[in-house]
């Protein structure tokens, strides 16, 4: 069995674990899940130290033939775009975890439920069969049903039930494109994406600009990309704030990885919807702005704000070029670090107060300096701040856009202006004014939040101030990936 098979395993056997356990032992069913997180956070560092970032195609490949009629197979392998996001799951699910010790009823189900999420997500991302991506992307759907329909708030069961008709409804049109690229595979020939993506070559163009906008539909609702957003503020608003974290740090970026995978499969159809692609970005971005600007509730500025950072990484997948696709692929990681800190940040200060609404707190810095050193660096890393990890992402996709489209990218510069504009606002409220007599007595961040806050942050300063080797874990295959593009649509 290889390492990938072990890391997919390993959240299964914690499963099996827990379900064993009596449900009254909360202590040891809390420390057993965190264990098993811990364990796959480390298999997956491992994975990085071992990975070599000068071979850009397939590593640790592991081929396993389970439908012998349609030739499909428990296909698993990591590169340079999966391996990032295989470290930020796992990392935010461990962080989940730390953050979860809030929950207070039917605690054996939650932790199955986050481990069968974990499970889900890295299948995603290490699934080299589009069937068998097809089974871990719908795994996922039923661990978060039922942690935002159980555990979210008032109007928890709208949340979930939104969430799951969106995503199922793309899904629908992710499946319809599948089975339109294999109409050009011979018979028998299993799914497999190397095997499809030679496949799609075949397709006359026309079909293939079908067959994109069924795959932009489908990875789009996930990112998610205007107007397909429309299940996130809800859902984010709703879920538990631990489940916040997983749903806008990885959740969301596993509409991205699916949309870049499907662009450099079907690249010449790319092409021909460029102009729509960075239209649907920049408004994106814009829009999403300017409704986080006007929000008061925390949760669902962060939310709102993640509809116009996951536009930068779309406007950077619309580039076809490699400064651009570098900039989509590190923007991904980083806003995984920063809308995992934001969510967790903003949970914690929830649970102390029980109130979201940004007019109801002032001058926290004297009563919680741990956190607000924290929410400022996070704020500051959400506006792209240089010196964190936001900056690095963004500038990339800005150059990539601009040799593309020139001075289109003011727009891009706008929605910077925006996002500095409500994170300085969202700074100003929460820590300076008088000290509001109902905030006097705060608790501040405690050993295991601040262990939990600590990762996210010196990630994001550390990829901030040295992004090389996050940069070249990448490079490689997005060379591969940037002369797939180039040589189809020249």
């Amino acid at each position: 069995m290889g390492i990938l098979s072990t890391l997919l395993l390993t959240p299964v056997l914690g499963i099996l674990v827990l379900a064993f356990m009596p449900r009254e032992n909360t202590s040891q069913i809390r420390l057993t899940a965190n264990l098993f997180a811990l364990v796959v956070f480390l298999l997956s560092c491992w994975l990085v130290v071992d990975y070599n970032p000068l071979d850009g195609g397939l590593q640790y490949y592991e081929h396993y033939i389970y439908n012998p009629n349609l030739n499909s197979a428990f296909a698993l392998g990591v590169d340079g775009l999966s391996l990032p996001m295989v470290v930020l799951a796992s990392l935010l699910t461990l962080i989940a975890l730390l953050a979860s010790f809030s929950i207070t009823s039917n605690i054996k189900s939650y932790y199955i439920s986050i481990l069968l999420l974990e499970l889900g997500m890295l299948g995603v991302f290490l699934s080299q069969d589009w069937s068998l991506f097809y089974i871990f992307w719908e795994l996922t759907l039923a661990p978060l049903f039922l942690l935002i329909g159980r555990w979210g708030g008032v109007r928890r069961h709208m949340a979930s039930l939104n969430f799951v008709l969106y995503t199922m409804g793309g899904s629908i049109f992710m499946l319809i494109s599948l089975f339109a690229i294999s109409q050009y595979m011979p018979v028998h020939s299993g799914t497999l994406m190397s095997a499809m993506s030679i496949a799609a070559q075949s397709m006359p163009k026309d079909e293939q600009i079908w067959v994109l906008i069924g795959f932009l539909i489908g990875f789009g609702v996930k990112m998610p990309i205007f107007p397909l957003h429309g299940w996130l503020p809800l859902a984010h608003v709703e879920a538990p704030s631990p489940i916040s974290i997983l749903l806008s740090g990885i959740l969301l970026k596993m509409g991205a990885y699916g949309l870049i995978r499907a662009v450099v499969m079907l690249p010449e159809a790319a092409k021909a919807m460029q102009p729509v692609l960075v239209f649907i970005a920049l408004f994106g971005m814009i829009y999403g702005g300017l409704l986080a600007w006007r929000q008061t509730d925390l949760k669902a500025m962060v939310a709102y704000s993640s509809v116009s950072h996951m536009g930068v990484v779309l406007l950077g997948i619309a580039t076809l070029n490699f400064t651009g696709l570098t900039g989509a692929v590190f923007q991904m990681t980083a806003h995984g670090l920063v809308a995992g800190a934001m969510f967790l940040l903003v949970g914690l200060l929830y649970e102390r107060t029980n109130t979201r609404n940004i007019l109801d707190y002032s001058s926290l810095v004297l009563v919680m300096p741990r956190f607000a050193l924290f929410m400022t660096i996070t704020l500051f890393a959400a506006m792209g701040l240089p010196g964190t990890v936001g900056f690095v992402a963004e500038i990339h996709v800005a150059i990539g856009g601009f040799q593309q489209w020139g001075y289109l990218m003011v727009f891009l510069g706008l929605s910077i202006l925006i996002s500095s504009a409500y994170a300085i606002r969202t700074a100003g409220m929460l820590f300076t004014g008088p000290v509001k007599p109902q905030m006097r007595e705060i608790e501040d961040l405690r050993i295991p939040e601040l262990l939990a806050a600590s990762l996210l942050v010196a990630g994001i300063l550390i990829f901030g101030l040295w992004p090389a080797p996050l940069i070249e874990l990448s490079t490689a295959t997005i060379t591969q990936m940037n002369d797939i593009i180039s040589q189809r649509i020249q």
